[in-house]
């Protein structure tokens, strides 16, 4: 059976829908930048998701061709996650300036896959895709302590779920230290195109520090 990231390790995937800390250590990443409304249908965003799907989707199936990566072992890529931003804006997101968002959208990598093994994917992706993946970077991140919940229903809804988040924080002694390059986290565990927008789950985190 396949390695799934969302069932091993619940503790950054699946936290429950009331705030928590939790000490977020050191992942590597597929990450394309840009800026925008992500719902705009020609834009970088949707653009960015089709990129680093394709170079995700030519590692996990290294094993089929001359390339091998070591240590490899199946798995199922995981769900696909964004850090976002306005400029001059501390607190987090304003939702309703979304033509205004700064993102980096990113899916995890395995721990086995090496910037060599990056570098490969991107010269055999645009070789087989014929497409340009030059915007897909290799990128080490480490987030820290952070306040997660989860999230049920519309991105738009949001709000409500990040207040609980932030008084979450205060009682518990921790302030808000959104800053580059610790963003407004999501992470994507439905599919909006598949479930309607009150089933939609989004892991929410925000980094934090002690008072």
């Amino acid at each position: 059976m396949a390695f799934d990231y969302k069932k091993e390790y619940k503790e950054f995937y699946m936290p429950k829908n009331k705030p928590s800390i939790i000490e977020v250590p050191i992942m590597n990443y597929l990450v394309v930048r840009g800026k925008g409304n992500p719902n705009d249908e020609d834009g970088e965003y949707k653009q960015s998701i089709e990129l680093l799907y394709g170079i995700a989707y030519t590692i996990k199936m290294s094993k089929k061709g001359d390339y091998r990566i070591d240590g490899y072992f199946d798995y199922v890529v995981p769900p696909l996650e964004g850090f976002w931003w306005q400029d001059n804006s501390a607190n987090g997101i304003d939702y309703s300036r979304k033509d205004d968002f700064n993102f980096i959208s990113v899916i995890r990598l395995p721990d086995f896959v090496k910037k060599t093994d990056f570098d490969w994917a991107i010269t055999e992706a645009t070789k087989k895709k014929k497409r340009d993946f030059s915007r897909v970077e290799f990128l080490m991140h480490d987030e820290g302590l952070c306040v997660q919940c989860m999230h049920l229903g519309s991105y738009d809804d949001e709000l409500a779920t990040v207040k609980l988040m932030h008084e979450y924080m205060a009682e518990e002694g921790y302030e808000l230290d959104i800053q580059n390059p610790r963003y407004h986290h999501e992470i994507y565990l439905s599919d909006p195109r598949k479930c309607s927008a009150d089933k939609l789950k989004t892991v929410i985190r925000h980094p934090i520090k002690m008072l």
